[in-house]
């Protein structure tokens, strides 16, 4: 394979994860939201702390898309570790997300619905860059790189299958 074809491979590969993880993130998004303002309207919670539950349950969710739709061609040995980690990434992606928040309800008095769900969205956002470099560098760990030469292969293979007419890819039906 040649170098150029290469790094096209790794792009599709990257732009499949990043629309995995992004799909993904959407649920998880629209579960953090629902929860957060399900807790803001029905409960005495402050808005934090009830941000920072609907963070943790939407993690929880977002586990388990990870794990078995986006990452599920990773390494799955060692899934303490893996856990351990996630969660650990999980934690830090809650500061940033809910530190946004914080910052916004209590150092600018932005406190109401509207203001507090974008203030949320844009936590969030900043976090979700921050999730995706570390869960794929260091939580779901890349196959070595035998076996991610095959996947990669086979991912080629499927392609061509799917962009070539049946007549052209068969030399016997020409």
């Amino acid at each position: 394979m040649s170098e150029r074809g290469a790094l096209r491979t790794r792009l599709d590969l990257l732009a499949r994860e990043v629309a995995k993880f992004g799909a993904v993130g959407a649920f998880g998004l629209v579960v953090n939201i629902a929860v957060s303002n399900l807790l803001w309207r029905t409960t005495d919670l402050q808005v934090v702390r009830a941000g920072l539950l609907a963070t943790f349950v939407a993690i929880l969710f977002n586990y388990i898309g990870f794990r078995y739709w986006t990452y599920r061609d990773r390494d799955k040995t060692g899934r303490t570790r893996e856990l351990t980690l996630f969660l650990l990434f999980s934690a830090a992606g809650a500061v940033i997300e809910n530190g946004v928040l914080y910052v916004a309800t209590y150092g600018f008095g932005w406190n109401s619905p509207i203001q507090s769900n974008v203030f949320k969205i844009l936590g969030i956002g900043i976090a979700t860059l921050f999730r995706f470099w570390s869960y794929r560098t260091w939580v779901f760990k890349a196959l070595p790189a035998k076996e991610t030469v095959l996947s990669a292969e086979g991912f080629l293979k499927q392609r061509r299958t799917e962009q070539v007419p049946r007549a052209e890819a068969d030399p016997v039906r020409r």
